[in-house]
């Protein structure tokens, strides 16, 4: 059947003509020894970006295409023939919703040894609880308008509306700019910088593309219902300029640690940027406010987060059950894997970036469409489903207002945009444009919120998993990779599809927690020096096997605290900043549109 599909997707390209059984098989076979001659990084550069490597290492385009077409419509051909297993089953859409979300579950903490539980008991008693009183505080708002809303949440809303009408919804207007930016269109030699725009990109999305898009998204359908799904796609489309504008100041306040390394992002243009208004001292704190964050953010968030969600769809394979009672034997090996990685600096992160991320995006979202394809007749009830749970959810969820901070929450702990985490990956891009790499920024929460997060969330729709107690259950213990687990098994003829998000799963959190290690140490180094950079590194290291120890609901309130209240400092100086940010952009539009600034040639 594969083999089928393979000659007929042939039959569309103009070069072939009805080929012979002799010169399909030659031309099968031929695919598979270039696709392995060539190589991984080969064919992920081409699939996504085929001008960012060599001509010498390029393989066809169309090649790359056709082998995509083949597998989609293999996989989907195989998996109609399970439509009718799926069909005698219970159709979860007929499943009524209860009047109330369950409580979160004890059970399996009380079945982990004492000293486990007792790192837990203090994590949250003296760490989580207090934290959130302060960070998360909600001027009453659930007296007024029955959930809570914590500020955080209308302040980073503020923020993507006002910078998307304040630089001409640049989100759209410079889109395709954008793509040929991370092309190498508009690269040349000797430009400032350690990596290219590819790799930067890479570097922020192997950092933002995590289980915030597998574990984060069934989390916010399962307590938020369909609709959190479209407040989710409403604020990666706002965080493109948001973003946009965090990475374009990052590159223009960026300087170098004394080793000759940049060193830019929110603590260096908070400092350097506000200084040059007249707001020296109120820079000086904002900086600090944000580098304390952050570090904060990259031990939860980006490391402990990733390690608990992970874990928990390995926990739930027989083979390695063990990871149940001795988690800490995932968080170990953890550690030692990303260990190995982050002692080489951003050069080997964007060398692993590079070829990790495109590659595991490209395979987890080939699964997506694959699942969608088998139940397209199931998606016009999934998306009305979504709009009508955004605007008029069920009471369980609670409201209006509930769900949109659901959605809120989930969309900026995805694509960080307003956080300011991945303005210190782009500072490091080789560029003398400034705007340039905010403008290759902003694709960005695309790939992550728009694409990534909104295949997620209509898969789990689609499926209708959210709407089983049980499955209800796990998202509100926060075991959300365990939902989307539920949702990718529902066709028996993909039950292998789990082999997949397990390995979508681990390479997402192993790339988050290396990234994020390179955010935090460089917040460290800019508190602490230089010097400091190794104590960092193992202070990282500890909190990924904490990861393991801790209970998830602790985990996710406290990266929730840290990633979202980063916002706060980091949008303070990007507003007073803005007139140089729109100063600049309008002056590398005029500079494109005369041929100052053109492709290389």
């Amino acid at each position: 059947m594969l083999f089928l599909c393979h000659w007929l997707v042939l039959l569309t390209f103009k070069h072939v003509h009805k080929p012979s059984l002799t010169a399909m098989i030659a031309q099968f076979f031929g695919d598979l020894l270039q696709f392995s001659s060539d190589g991984l990084g080969s064919m992920v550069s081409v699939a996504f970006f085929p001008t960012s490597i060599q001509p010498q290492n390029r393989v066809s385009g169309t090649l790359v295409l056709r082998s995509i077409l083949v597998l989609v419509l293999g996989w989907m051909v195989v998996g109609f023939g399970g439509s009718q297993a799926i069909g005698q089953q219970v159709d979860p859409f007929s499943i009524p919703l209860p009047g109330q979300l369950p409580n979160p579950s004890e059970a399996q903490a009380s079945q982990l040894p004492e000293w486990i539980q007792n790192v837990d008991s203090f994590f949250g008693t003296y760490l989580v609880k207090p934290l959130e009183a302060v960070l998360f505080y909600d001027f009453g708002t659930p007296y007024w308008l029955g959930v809570k809303v914590p500020f955080v949440v209308v302040w980073l809303l503020f923020a993507g509306i006002f910078l998307t009408i304040r630089m001409g919804f640049i989100n759209v207007r410079l889109f395709g700019h954008a793509i040929d930016l991370i092309r190498g269109k508009y690269d040349h030699e000797g430009d400032r910088g350690d990596v290219s725009h590819f790799q930067a990109l890479s570097s922020a999305l192997s950092g933002t593309v995590g289980l915030g898009n597998i574990a984060g998204v069934a989390i916010a359908i399962g307590t938020g219902g369909p609709g959190a799904t479209f407040w989710l796609i409403f604020f990666g489309l706002i965080g493109m300029t948001t973003k946009f504008a965090e990475c374009t100041l990052a590159v223009m306040y960026r300087t170098q640690d004394q080793k000759g390394n940049v060193l830019g992002g929110p603590m260096v243009y908070l400092s350097r940027g506000l200084h040059g208004m007249g707001y020296g001292a109120l820079g000086k704190v904002l900086a600090v406010a944000f580098t304390i964050l952050c570090i904060g953010g990259s031990f939860g968030g980006g490391n402990s987060y990733q390690v608990a969600q992970s874990l928990n769809a390995f926990q739930a394979e027989p083979a390695f059950a063990i990871l149940k009672t001795s988690p800490w034997i995932y968080g170990v090996l953890m550690a030692l894997a990303v260990g190995v990685v982050i002692i080489g600096g951003i050069k080997s992160i964007g060398n692993f970036a590079g070829i990790v991320v495109p590659f595991m995006c490209l395979a987890y979202l080939l699964m997506c469409l694959t699942i969608l394809g088998t139940n397209y007749q199931r998606i016009p009830t999934a998306v009305t489903e979504i709009l009508k749970g955004a605007f008029s959810p069920a009471a369980l969820y609670g409201g209006f207002f509930g769900v949109l901070v659901i959605g809120a929450k989930r969309a900026c702990f995805s694509n960080e945009a307003g956080a300011g985490s991945a303005a210190i990956a782009h500072s490091a891009a080789k560029t003398e444009e400034p705007v340039s790499e905010g403008i290759v920024a902003l694709l960005e929460p695309f790939i992550d919120t728009v694409v990534v997060c909104t295949l997620t969330g209509l898969m789990i729709v689609v499926s209708g998993v959210y709407r089983i107690p049980e499955v209800q259950q796990m998202a509100v213990d926060n075991k959300g990779s365990m939902v989307t687990l539920e949702a990718v098994t529902q066709n028996p003829n993909f039950a292998w599809f789990k082999y997949v998000l397990y390995t979508a799963i681990f390479f997402f959190a192993y790339s988050t927690c290396v990234s994020w290690s390179y955010y935090g140490e460089r917040c460290f180094v800019s508190l602490f020096g230089q010097k400091s950079s190794l104590i960092y590194k193992f202070l990282f290291l500890s909190f990924t096997v904490l990861g393991s120890i801790v209970q998830p609901n602790n985990i996710l309130e406290f990266s929730d605290m840290m990633i979202l209240t980063m916002a706060i400092p980091n949008l303070i100086g990007v507003f007073l900043l803005s007139n140089q940010i729109y100063v600049q952009l309008q002056v590398y539009i005029a500079k494109l549109k005369s041929g100052e600034i053109g492709p290389q040639r």
